[in-house]
């Protein structure tokens, strides 16, 4: 199975062109695919409905969106845009098999004074696949404050350590004449965690490093897949700065549950990807 991430900022490239097509053709051939910051109504993108426009390049596929941030915006003086239009922004899964279930799980957050902070969320699917069901998430943290990140990184593992116990999205389906949905203990979560390989966020997800055994893989920790394929390098970088490119960092990442860490089979940034100042983040994972 081959997994995509991708923060598609707006749908804007590097150039400032709004262009889903070139986005949806860098995404070509992904089984699963993970994107953030995909909006509806919004100003700077014509208020496009870019969920419903990134699924028709994929009409085979299915697809769910979870928008984390949902807000009222005022009707324009000539009819546009419409009474009723709202300002979203959020996670969206599209997958070549159907998703079961979805829930949106919206991460703790603070008020700040001056610097923007939207309602983060994690995107959860639960997906039919081949080899039976799995969780993927489409997750988006805060790029303000390492701090958030961590009460959010604890949220999200918390959460997903649960998903067994709670049950997801419904429980007690045969009152609705439904079969009980499958509770799958393997999951993979991907997206913009706005933090770099080793910080002290990333260690509160990914466990610290010991000094002797390194970081071992542990029941309810999850696995960092570039990291546990040697995907690193000192130049790794998902993310450049569009007003200076020679500002770079690895912001982006797939973790995946221990029962997946010895099916993963490669991992790769397609730096080459001008659609966002974000490139897709490819993870292949074996049957």
């Amino acid at each position: 199975m081959k997994f995509a991430s991708y923060n598609i900022q707006y749908g804007f490239g590097l150039d400032g062109i709004y262009d889903l097509g070139r986005i949806a053709n860098n995404l070509d051939g992904a089984d699963i695919i993970a994107l953030q910051e995909v909006t509806r109504g919004f100003a700077r993108n014509d208020f496009s409905d870019m969920a419903a426009d990134l699924a028709a390049f994929f009409p085979n596929h299915f697809w769910v969106y979870g928008p984390a941030c949902d807000l009222h915006v005022d009707a324009g003086e000539e009819g546009y845009p419409l009474r009723g239009t709202r300002f979203q922004f959020g996670n969206m899964i599209i997958s070549r098999w159907p998703i079961l279930s979805t829930r949106t799980l919206l991460l703790p957050r603070s008020r700040t004074v001056s610097k923007i902070n939207l309602q983060r969320g994690a995107t959860e699917a639960v997906v039919d696949t081949p080899q039976g069901a799995l969780r993927v998430y489409s997750v988006h943290l805060d790029h303000v404050s390492p701090d958030e990140r961590i009460r959010q990184l604890a949220y999200l593992n918390e959460r997903i350590n649960a998903f067994p116990f709670e049950g997801g999205c419904l429980t007690g389906a045969s009152e609705f004449e439904i079969a009980d949905l499958p509770l799958p203990e393997d999951y993979v979560i991907l997206g913009d965690f706005n933090m770099v390989p080793e910080s002290p966020e990333y260690c509160s997800f990914a466990g610290t490093k010991d000094g002797y055994y390194d970081r071992v893989p542990r029941i309810g920790t999850p696995v960092d897949a570039m990291a546990a394929l040697e995907g690193y390098t000192p130049a790794s970088y998902s993310w450049v700065d569009p007003k200076n490119h020679g500002k770079r960092m690895h912001l982006d990442y797939c973790f995946v549950s221990c029962g997946l860490h010895g099916r993963l089979k490669s991992a790769h940034v397609d730096t080459a990807s001008v659609g966002s100042d974000h490139f897709p983040l490819w993870i292949e994972i074996g049957g």
